[in-house]
């Protein structure tokens, strides 16, 4: 195991909630456009904590999926910067909790926090221990050519190229077609 099961939960959370944007999204279209869409999100990871369910809320985790997307690019020492400000802002303090069906983990933010806020602080632990273990290269983009894809390489020796099987085989046909042309 490279990291932690939450930092794994939290790393997988950010990178889905990055990738509801069009040129990332499986359908093409952004998929974090509605209310229900947020919700839908938010219970297929499990996420706990307060929800409001409205525009208001919506817009805010719009802008948070921004500067995740924004922070899985950055570089080390420049993610560093961002993470303590992620962490300063939200007045962070960070606790062990157990609840529902999980064990001992992480959380730095009251439960009834704003939603957005706490998504921003569980993906800044995250990359806390990402890059204190200095795995930032794990943090990647898909390789396929028409994938902006984000996901975290989790296999043994960090060889992972694309975001999922579909877009491997995509471009390993497009290899194929271009080798035989």
């Amino acid at each position: 195991m490279i990291f932690t099961n939450d930092t794994e939960a939290s790393l997988g959370f950010a990178a889905a909630l990055a990738d509801t944007v069009p040129e990332a999204s499986d359908s093409g279209d952004d998929e974090l456009s509605t209310p229900a869409q947020l919700t839908a999100l938010l219970d297929a990871w499990r996420f706990s904590g307060r929800r409001d369910g409205d525009d208001r809320e919506l817009i805010e985790v719009r802008s948070a999926r921004s500067r995740l997307r924004a922070l899985w690019l950055l570089d080390r020492d420049d993610a560093v910067d961002e993470v303590n400000d992620l962490l300063v802002d939200a007045r962070a303090l960070p606790r062990l909790v157990r609840h529902d069906d999980l064990d001992w983990h992480i959380h730095a933010t009251e439960i009834d926090a704003p939603l957005a806020r706490r998504i921003m602080v569980e993906a800044a632990m995250a990359f806390v221990d990402v890059i204190r273990a200095d795995e930032m290269a794990r943090l990647r983009v898909c390789d396929a050519d028409d994938c902006e894809s984000l996901y975290v390489d989790m296999s043994k020796n960090a060889s992972r190229r694309f975001c999922s099987t579909r877009c491997g085989n995509r471009m390993a046909v497009r290899a194929y077609r271009a080798r035989t042309a």
